[in-house]
């Protein structure tokens, strides 16, 4: 679940003791730069945070000033500047997330499963961050419907180094959310130089598609339409003009009468000719 990283002690040092120069004009340029590709609308408290993150790609790719490195970053094209495109995404987001966090959510998928039968299931997870909400999803979808049901989860993120820890499926063995039976029925726990953690069995892992995916891309070629979409804490960082288009396109991926699940904070009830409110924080396709 992309979120704005928060400052770290490193994030907070003075305008004196930086090793490079970083003006009002720098961090606004950021802002809009950073709005135009992933549609996160930076608050200005957030400047010795993105002093701190971007000035290690400044090190990276040996500019020697902000307005050196982003200049390069807007002119160039090409594998190289995709490539540090993805690295400037990456460096302004980071992940909070947790096996079965925000469980009413699960009680309730589960529930619906359950009364859906053995039909097929896709459901999209869009911001998978480092696995925990797409595995949970995974968990919960055999749980409801049998270890041989038909079931597709596509896995998103805009940030591709995380999705790649998803992937490996590869967690510390205390992590939060997790209780013995699912561990026991949904992970192996690691030996010799691995012990202490847990990796996700093939036949979890095999249920997910793992692939990375911006918003704010007009064409997100997600194949058939999905049951149901998990969009949680990542649109209270878009303007309501970006949030209305990124629903928009949810609408049209999802079937009639599907469910979108979304953060605690999001609340989507201007979208009324889109969504209707179904439970908390849970909205049915009209």
């Amino acid at each position: 679940m992309p979120t704005l990283a928060a400052p770290s002690s490193a994030d907070t040092g003075s305008a004196q003791q930086r090793e490079f120069s970083f003006s009002t004009q720098d961090f606004d340029r950021v802002r809009e730069l950073i709005y135009q590709r992933a549609g996160i609308n930076l608050h200005a408290g957030k400047q010795a945070m993105v002093y701190s993150r971007l000035s290690r790609r400044l090190r990276e790719t040996g500019h020697t000033s902000f307005v050196e490195y982003l200049r390069w970053l807007e002119s160039n094209q090409g594998p190289q500047a995709h490539a540090e495109w993805q690295e400037f995404i990456n460096c302004l987001t980071t992940n909070l997330t947790s096996f079965f966090r925000e469980e009413h959510h699960f009680h309730i998928l589960s529930e619906a499963l359950r009364a859906r039968g053995n039909k097929p299931l896709r459901l999209w997870c869009s911001a998978a961050s480092t696995g925990e909400e797409p595995y949970s999803l995974a968990m919960t979808a055999v749980e409801a419907m049998g270890p041989g049901a038909s079931i597709k989860i596509v896995a998103s993120d805009i940030d591709t180094k995380v999705l790649a820890t998803a992937e490996r499926g590869v967690y510390e063995a205390g992590a939060r959310g997790l209780s013995p039976e699912r561990l026991k029925a949904h992970f192996m726990r690691g030996k010799g130089n691995n012990m202490g953690f847990i990796r996700v069995k093939p036949e979890l892992n095999r249920l997910i598609e793992f692939r990375p995916l911006n918003l704010m891309h007009d064409n997100w070629q997600l194949g058939e339409p999905f049951d149901y979409v998990f969009c949680r804490n990542v649109m209270i960082y878009f303007d309501a003009a970006t949030q209305h288009r990124v629903l928009q396109r949810i609408h049209a991926v999802l079937k009639p009468g599907g469910l979108l699940f979304v953060g605690h904070s999001e609340n989507f009830t201007e979208a009324r000719s889109l969504f209707r409110l179904k439970g908390k924080t849970v909205y049915e396709r009209v």
